[in-house]
C-alpha cells in the first residue's frame, strides 16, 4: 500500500485532494499536515511514507525553508510541491532545492495522479511548459539554501523575525522565551549562515523572498 503525505495549511484543498486521489489509486493511506511542524512531527512517525505533497507557504515555510528542511532531513522521500505559485522563477528555485517534481494547484486531477506516479517511478516530473522554460540556478543560490537547511525551526523563525526588524527583547515576548535564549539563537544562526552582522544575515535571507 503507498502512503502520501498532503502537506497543505488548507483544510478544504487537503480534503478535495484526499477525495481526488483515492478513486485514482487502489490501496493508498493518505496523511494530513497543516504546518512545517506538524509535517516533520508526521514524518518522524511515518518513515515509511512514500511520497510528500507539499505546498509552499504552509506556517514555517516561508522562503522554501519548508522544502529545503524536508528534502535535507528526509532525501529519500520524494517531494512534490503542489502549489498556486507558479511563476517560473519560484518552479526553478524548487526543483533546484531537491523537489522531484512541481504541480501547479490548477491542474486537473488526472494530471495530478500521472505526476505522482512519474515521480513514485523515480522520475522528475513537470508540465510540457514549464520543463520548456525552467532555468538554472546559481550555485551560490545552492549553498545558501544548504546553510539555510542547518537552521533548526526555530533558528529560522528568529530569522525571520530579524528580517522583519524586530528587537531581540520584541523577538523574545514574540517567541516566548528569554532574551538569552533570542542572544543563543542569533549567535547560532550567524554561525550557520557564516555572518556576522544582522544585515548580513537579512541580506542572505532576501535571496530566497521570491515568492512575497
Amino acid at each position: 500500500m503507498a502512503k502520501f503525505l498532503i502537506a497543505d495549511d488548507h483544510p478544504l484543498f487537503r480534503e478535495a485532494l484526499v477525495g481526488a486521489l483515492k478513486p485514482l489509486f487502489e490501496e493508498v493511506e493518505i496523511l494530513q499536515s497543516d504546518s512545517l511542524d506538524s509535517t516533520l512531527n508526521s514524518l518522524d512517525e511515518n518513515p515509511d511514507t512514500d511520497l510528500i505533497l507539499l505546498d509552499l507557504h504552509m506556517p514555517g515555510c516561508e522562503n522554501f525553508y519548508g522544502l529545503i528542511r524536508v528534502t535535507q532531513d528526509y532525501p529519500e522521500i520524494p517531494v512534490a510541491v503542489v502549489s498556486a505559485s507558479d511563476s517560473i522563477d519560484i518552479v526553478s528555485y524548487v526543483m533546484s532545492f531537491g523537489a522531484k517534481g512541481f504541480v501547479p494547484k490548477s491542474s486537473p486531477t488526472p494530471m495530478i495522479a500521472e505526476a505522482l506516479r512519474s515521480i513514485m517511478n523515480g522520475e522528475v516530473w513537470l508540465t510540457d511548459d514549464l520543463k520548456a522554460q525552467i532555468a538554472e540556478i546559481d550555485s551560490d543560490e545552492i549553498n545558501l539554501a544548504q546553510k539555510i537547511a542547518e537552521l533548526t525551526p526555530k533558528q529560522f523563525q528568529v530569522l525571520k523575525l530579524i528580517h522583519d526588524g524586530l528587537l531581540n527583547k520584541q523577538i523574545a515576548h514574540e517567541l516566548n522565551v528569554t532574551e538569552a535564549t533570542v542572544k543563543a539563537h542569533i549567535s547560532a544562526v550567524f554561525r550557520k549562515l557564516e555572518v556576522n552582522t544582522r544585515t548580513q544575515a537579512v541580506l542572505l535571507l532576501k535571496k530566497l523572498n521570491l515568492e512575497d
